[in-house]
């Protein structure tokens, strides 16, 4: 086995253009993928009010329906990265066999499980028969991806872990090329196509990620043959300790995404228009937040890394950095949404009254966005470093115990409307990152073996 590479101190200058050398590429290929998430919301929006509020919360039950599988680009991170930080660069790849393997062996049997069980799903999620009718059909759709929307995770959390993330941004960019075209011909029933409205959005979606499966194995194959791709099965050993990293993380990921599908039930009882509108706040939120989130991924790697050399010190030292830049990152990104509300949301919603309801949520949602990056950054930080059952634990205790309740007496109880529901969860927000940041000066988490 390589020796560990011997920790070279850096200036904060230094230690800041690696943060942006790690984080960057990750941000784009984000952002890729949010701005073609609100394309979709876009052509929806031309579908109708209805087709918009039903993709929105068909959107979320998939959400909560992969988490099973996604939480294994944890896993493979975490151990990627501190096989590298170990300087076993020839076994960095393991993982991500590992993780291939996880996906398939639990992705198909589970995605037809669930195309079967989307109607019975939807008479939870909504009251509304039209939005039934749209929405069930799109939902099944986006199941028929399951094992594919694994296995790319999979082959995210390789590259980020190694520190190639210039291979996932180009990656998760043409995946979203390939899925404007995508529902551009099926919503609208174009090239020949017929036109299937949501249903065309849903397939788009599936056959992207498909492609995108694809196209990451292209690259592995040429790029990650030497250190350990396909070159075996992964031992049983090195499944259980995917698994036990894994595990927790989809947990938290089944529940954090079940959280935001019955967050979104409520909403929806309080009105279709409340539903349309928080929809399109949700993704304009993600979408401004995926700086904060692309720099918790590279604060995973480098903590990772650094806990491979055995520098618990610098591990915590990175976490703290990471937040700092993403605080003043997202103080900057929040201000459009407080200065340009209207503006913003015109280009999704065209009903001045679901703009009207949405306006001052954004606005919110926009002043405090920099503290909300602290949570999403530490909790990342501390999947990397393997503490994925610490954060399983907090994460479901704040969401379950406590945004989830209250947002219903808020809402459809006391009926202070979409505005009182979005502002108790902004709050919520504030809390979890207090949490995560005490957890994170605890240091507890230095000790986790993976």
């Amino acid at each position: 086995m390589t020796s560990p590479p011997a920790a070279v101190p850096l200036t904060l200058a230094e230690r800041r253009r690696t943060i942006a050398a790690l984080a960057l590429p990750i941000v784009a290929g984000m952002v890729s993928q949010n701005i073609t998430n609100l394309i979709d919301t876009g052509m929806m929006g031309f579908v109708g009010t209805t087709a918009q509020a039903a993709v929105g919360i068909a959107s979320f039950a998939n959400f909560m329906c992969i988490s099973m599988i996604t939480g294994l680009s944890a896993g493979v991170q975490a151990i990627a990265a501190r096989r590298k930080g170990e300087g076993r660069d020839n076994e960095t790849a393991i993982p991500l066999n590992g993780g291939l393997f996880l996906s398939a062996i639990i992705g198909v049997p589970v995605s037809i499980l669930l195309v079967f069980l989307a109607p019975l799903i939807f008479q939870f999620l909504s009251t509304d028969p039209a939005v039934r009718e749209i929405g069930v059909p799109y939902l099944q759709a986006r199941m028929v991806g399951m094992t594919f929307i694994g296995m790319n995770f999979a082959f995210r959390g390789y590259w980020n872990g190694i520190s190639r993330p210039r291979i996932y941004m180009r990656t998760i960019i043409a995946i979203h090329i390939a899925q404007i075209s995508f529902s551009w011909i099926f919503i609208f029933g174009n090239l020949g196509a017929p036109e299937l409205g949501a249903l065309g959005a849903g397939i788009g979606t599936t056959l992207s990620i498909i492609f995108g499966t694809g196209l990451y194995g292209f690259q592995a194959w040429h790029l990650a043959r030497g250190y350990g791709f396909l070159e075996r099965l992964p031992r049983l050993e090195t499944l259980k300790n995917i698994f036990s990293v894994s595990l927790p993380a989809s947990i938290q990921q089944l529940f954090f995404s079940a959280g935001f599908t019955v967050l979104f039930a409520i909403i929806g009882r309080i009105g279709t228009s409340e539903l349309a509108a928080a929809n399109v706040l949700l993704n304009i939120s993600q979408t401004a937040f995926l700086p904060g989130l692309g720099l918790g991924l590279a604060a995973a790697s480098l903590v990772g890394q650094a806990l491979g050399r055995g520098d618990a010190a610098d591990a915590k030292a990175w976490g703290w950095q990471v937040m700092r830049v993403g605080i003043a990152v997202m103080a900057v990104i929040g201000l459009p949404m407080v200065l340009f509300p209207t503006p913003i949301l015109s280009i999704f919603l065209h009903d001045p009254a679901v703009v009207a309801i949405a306006k001052l949520p954004l606005q919110v949602a926009g002043s405090t966005i920099m503290v909300e990056a602290v949570g999403i950054i530490i909790l990342n930080a501390l999947q990397g470093a393997g503490a994925t059952k610490t954060v399983a634990k907090f994460s479901i205790a704040l969401q379950w115990v406590m945004l989830l309740p209250l947002a219903y007496v808020i809402g459809p109880v006391m009926g202070f409307g979409l505005l009182g529901v979005w502002a108790w969860f902004i709050f919520y927000r504030f809390i979890a990152a207090g949490v995560f940041a005490a957890v994170w000066h605890a240091g507890k988490w230095q000790t986790v073996k993976v």
